[in-house]
């Protein structure tokens, strides 16, 4: 869906934020989300807790918070998708211990991390040997590239057998990440990807309407198996889509 921009994608996430928590509580008692990173995400955040009209419908009680993919940082560190988090929407909220399961992205090990993280999903999510979480909804980006979460081209978490969480070192970023894997992902209910700027609208028309090359363009892995994904994307980088030439 192509939408004017990151202003409206930013709104129309709210309402699909909103509607799949009060389907989810409805359901089952309780909400799970994994959030995303970036500019685009935290003006969701703000708007979600600064919005009076929106912050009173949502059940904030019922939401358990986990997150995408993190940076090897601690949690204090300005790249931090947690503090990101934290300083644009756990703050402002009266939560309970328990209600948000952060990356400790601060371990000298990252991979210490991602495991770690995988045991808090399996213990949330009850599962099985072989089993992966079925998030209510996952918060997904997209870079110039073609990536998602911290699912770079090339690199071995687009291979993660039947891992949940995986440590992927990113070569041209120099550094480790803790990610979701693809599988992990495509058992969510609800995917939504929220995509920005001009410089992302080539990656994107190759994601959408190329041939499958994930190994080239990881964002193609993201197909949910038993739920949907929803594309929201401003007129710059949608500008190359056959939809927005009609």
């Amino acid at each position: 869906m192509i939408l004017t921009d990151a202003a409206a994608i930013t709104r129309r996430s709210a309402e699909e934020f909103l509607k799949a928590t009060m389907a989810a509580v409805e359901e089952k008692g309780s909400f799970a989300v994994a959030l995303a990173g970036g500019s685009t995400p935290r003006a969701l955040y703000a708007l979600l807790a600064d919005d009076p009209k929106l912050r009173a419908q949502i059940p904030w009680d019922k939401i358990y918070f986990f997150f995408g993919d993190e940076r090897h940082v601690p949690p204090d560190h300005a790249d931090s998708n947690f503090r990101m988090a934290n300083e644009s929407l756990f703050s402002k909220l009266q939560l309970k211990s328990g209600q948000v399961s952060r990356i400790h992205g601060e371990y000298p090990d990252s991979e210490q991390a991602a495991l770690e993280y995988e045991q808090a999903l399996r213990a949330y999510f009850k599962l099985q040997p072989g089993e992966y979480p079925r998030f209510d909804l996952i918060l997904l980006g997209m870079g110039d590239e073609g990536h998602t979460l911290s699912l770079f081209p090339g690199t071995k978490a687009l291979h993660p057998g039947d891992r949940i969480v995986l440590s992927n070192w990113v070569g041209k970023l120099c550094t480790e990440r803790i990610t979701l894997t693809g599988p992990a992902v495509n058992r969510a209910k609800q995917v939504i990807f929220a995509v920005t700027r001009a410089d992302k609208a080539c990656a994107l028309k190759a994601v959408l309407e190329g041939p499958f090359e994930p190994e080239q363009l990881p964002a193609q892995f993201i197909q949910p198996e038993s739920g949907k994904v929803l594309w929201l994307v401003d007129q710059a980088a949608g500008s190359m889509l056959a939809q927005a030439k009609k």
